[in-house]
């Protein structure tokens, strides 16, 4: 066996864990509830992003050709961090968790077109990462207010926000439609 394949292979590991990615992916919604506003903030725009760009930046120049063999592994992985964490986020109740559990989501397709390995999927993969850190930064901060003034973050409770906050309704409502990917132009 080929050790570069190894080294590889452990090293996309390890940075699969800080992204974080389908069997690793469970600390991720507990560090964000257990974080005050502040932290789930800088967890969400800067510290998620390392792990992708640790891939970029020193995974596939290094083991170019161990990450091109394990390719189709790691867009199973990321498959399965898109679907499955999409249907556990629909399940949440909590706005922490359930923003955290799509941030896990999203980062699943960083690493899709992070190991397209063509300059539209690295572009594509950038830009991702750089919208997700500012929207997700923003919806925790969002949350962390709402929390400040009601003491809950359970989605229930929220149900006639509209009729007390409507600019913070329209704010949520604009990040967290600009997390989904909907294009506001025509």
């Amino acid at each position: 066996m080929n050790w570069k394949f190894f080294y590889g292979f452990v090293y996309f590991f390890s940075l699969a864990v800080k992204i974080p990615l389908f069997p690793v992916h469970i600390w991720l919604p507990e560090a964000h509830v257990e974080a005050p506003t502040v932290g789930s903030v800088i967890l969400a725009g800067v510290l998620l992003k390392m792990g992708s760009y640790g891939m970029l930046r020193f995974l596939i120049p290094t083991f170019y050709f161990s990450t091109y063999f394990f390719a189709p592994v790691i867009f199973i992985l990321s498959f399965m961090s898109i679907y499955y964490i999409s249907l556990i986020t629909f399940t949440q109740i909590d706005l922490k968790k359930l923003i955290a559990y799509s941030s896990v989501s999203h980062m699943g397709f960083v690493t899709v077109s992070l190991f397209t390995y063509n300059i539209q999927g690295i572009e594509g993969s950038v830009f991702l990462m750089l919208s997700h850190g500012i929207v997700s930064s923003l919806l925790f901060f969002l949350i962390g207010m709402l929390y400040d003034r009601y003491k809950t973050r359970i989605l229930f409770f929220y149900s006639s926000l509209n009729s007390f906050m409507p600019i913070f309704c329209f704010s949520f409502f604009f990040s967290y439609f600009s997390k989904c990917g909907v294009s506001w132009n025509k």
